[in-house]
């Protein structure tokens, strides 16, 4: 009795005493051994009904979790029965993580008094005498059904791939009481484990985040240093570009379980990156590959997706671009930054949504001449509204136009702008509207705008490409539209329950600016050329007609003569007038 006592109130006392884990390191199983991080995760999971782990690769989460767990079933009630469902993105991943808990449970002393039902006793589902249950299921609308979870795990949940509903589905099970665990590497800026650690961070739900770094892990800090660099991929592939003795602080310690894990911290806040003989031979096995030593490693969300904008982009936007606007308009959806310069040349953007869908509609202006947004509206409006709020402020700041064609709702907008008489121009795809010397019968034969998904690639990445070149942003929005622009089977485009209508509307300006202006420079050019050698033979011709008599030859005359006809040469010719 004095045992069970200890076990259930010293949860970490229980798993180091009676359990076991394989180690490949010697081939065999050791005593379950915890480090202060997962004694820390073990805890919350006791004290806290809603948890959230950041992991790295190899912190052993899985495994404690699954031997928590065991540990949960076989000292419940009879009158109290737990039931766990693993919800993992594939079932292989549920199944794994069922049969850790299975394992565990086998280890426990016979004393326990718990042993499995003939009952249920799969892989995938199996019931302990005690009326206990685990079960693993892969993520579906129907994971829920017919089974009404006490503990909730979801393993790798930034893996998931599901949409609000099931969340909130999950979280609806547990009403009348429960625990929920979310457990994950980064995967970017997903719609489960990202938001919950986002909004927890943010106070917005009651989820306790646990947070384990690598170099908090006694196993592969032996060695630990400290690197003062942006780019730890790059020093550990240029070590020789680099002085050591400036940039390199030893931390190793024979016995890293007493280190003093503040003072890392301190080196970590000023810019240095941890490092080890053990990171150095995990990031090996990545191939160098910097998005996954951040998702497997770093446990960094900006830069663990397979985002469109690197990580290294968006933080500097975030620092030192991000501002609010000097004005905010029409509810708050309209955002200025700069007010319109004479002279300047700008452009619009126009992204077209029906106005009642999730969807928003969104303008942007940018000023190609200094590189930065100006202005930003976003709204959920019908067409033909939109193009009047277009139509103002694109006059306002004579903006030329770009309205996107795409499933149809920019064709209203476009026709509509047309109709009110807009005057700074308007993009037509396909036809050259810069070129004022050149008549195009196609020109009233189309719709003016783009078909944006037909050149997807190519907009965003003119977008892209601004950006590296220091192309400036200031809104949050766009920003935040900017974190969830991934690729999705190599396609640029937004994650599930998020946005991308102000990155539309930006890229389109931008790819229409660069292709218009460009093509306008060299009109302009050829012009001034023109120009010039009119000038030019005028000049010359004007300097010698004091030499130039249209009535006598050139040949042979050496001095200048009297300018005009003289009357004996009217005289002469006066027939050419009228008959004598």
């Amino acid at each position: 009795m004095i045992e069970v006592t200890k076990c259930l109130r010293n949860t970490p006392y229980a798993l180091r005493t009676y359990l076991q884990t394989y180690d490949n390191t010697v081939s065999k199983y050791v005593p379950l051994d915890l480090f202060p991080d997962q004694v820390t995760l073990i805890e919350d999971y006791d004290n806290h009904n809603e948890n959230v782990a950041l992991k790295y690769r190899q912190a052993g989460v899985s495994t404690v979790t699954a031997a928590w767990a065991s540990k949960k079933i076989v000292f419940a009630k009879k009158t109290k029965p737990e039931k766990i469902l693993i919800i993992a993105n594939k079932l292989d991943t549920a199944v794994e993580m069922a049969n850790k808990v299975r394992g565990f449970t086998e280890q426990w002393p016979a004393w326990v008094g718990v042993t499995f039902s003939q009952e249920k006793n799969a892989q995938r589902h199996f019931k302990l005498t005690n009326g206990c249950e685990v079960k693993a299921v892969a993520t579906s609308r129907d994971a829920l059904r017919g089974y009404t979870p006490t503990i909730l795990i979801f393993d790798e949940a930034a893996y998931i791939e599901a949409d609000g509903d099931f969340w909130a589905a999950c979280m609806a099970s547990l009403s009348t009481g429960g625990k929920v665990i979310v457990v994950s590497t980064p995967n970017g800026y997903d719609p489960i484990y990202y938001e919950i650690y986002d909004q927890s961070l943010r106070g917005m739900n009651d989820f306790k985040i646990t947070e384990m770094f690598w170099y908090r892990d006694p196993r592969y800090t032996k060695d630990l240093y400290m690197v003062k660099t942006n780019d730890l991929v790059h020093f550990l592939l240029n070590r020789e570009e680099y002085n050591l003795d400036e940039v390199v602080v030893d931390l190793s310690m024979s016995n890293p379980y007493d280190r003093d894990h503040s003072i890392v911290t301190d080196y970590v806040e000023q810019g240095y990156k941890p490092c080890s003989a053990w990171f150095e031979g995990m990031v090996k096995k990545l191939k160098y590959d910097r998005r996954k030593v951040a998702q497997e490693l770093e446990c960094n969300f900006l830069g663990s997706g397979d985002n469109v904008f690197d990580s290294e982009m968006m933080t500097d936007i975030s620092k030192n671009q991000v501002k609010d606007p000097i004005a905010k308009m029409m509810g708050g959806g309209l955002w200025i930054w700069k007010e319109p310069v004479n002279g300047h040349k700008y452009v619009m953007g126009v992204d077209v949504s029906r106005g009642d869908s999730e969807d928003f509609s969104c303008i942007q202006i940018i000023d190609f001449d200094t590189r930065e947004q100006v202005l930003e509206y976003v709204g959920k409006i019908p067409p033909d509204i939109l193009a009047e709020i277009a139509y103002k402020w694109g006059t306002m700041y004579s903006a030329y136009c770009v309205v996107d064609l795409t499933g149809g709702m920019g064709v209203a907008t476009a026709r509509k702008m047309q109709e009110m008489g807009y005057q700074a121009g308007m993009y037509v795809d396909n036809v050259d509207t810069t070129n004022k010397w050149k008549f195009d019968p196609k020109m009233n034969e189309k719709i003016p705008g783009i078909n944006f998904n037909n050149k997807r690639v190519q907009i965003i990445a003119s977008f892209e490409e601004s950006m590296r070149h220091k192309f400036r942003i200031y809104s949050s929005r766009l920003y935040n539209e900017m974190n969830t622009f991934v690729y999705i089977n190599g396609r640029p485009d937004h994650q599930k329950n998020h946005h991308d209508d102000c990155i539309m509307s930006i890229s389109m300006a931008i790819y229409v600016a660069e292709k218009s202006f460009q093509s306008l420079e060299k009109v302009v050019n050829h012009t001034k050329a023109m120009l010039n050698s009119w000038s030019s033979v005028m000049t010359e011709n004007k300097n010698t007609s004091e030499y130039f008599n249209p009535l006598v030859p050139q040949m042979g005359r050496q001095h200048p003569i009297n300018q005009g006809p003289s009357r004996a040469d009217y005289e002469k010719y006066s027939w050419l007038f009228h008959s004598r």
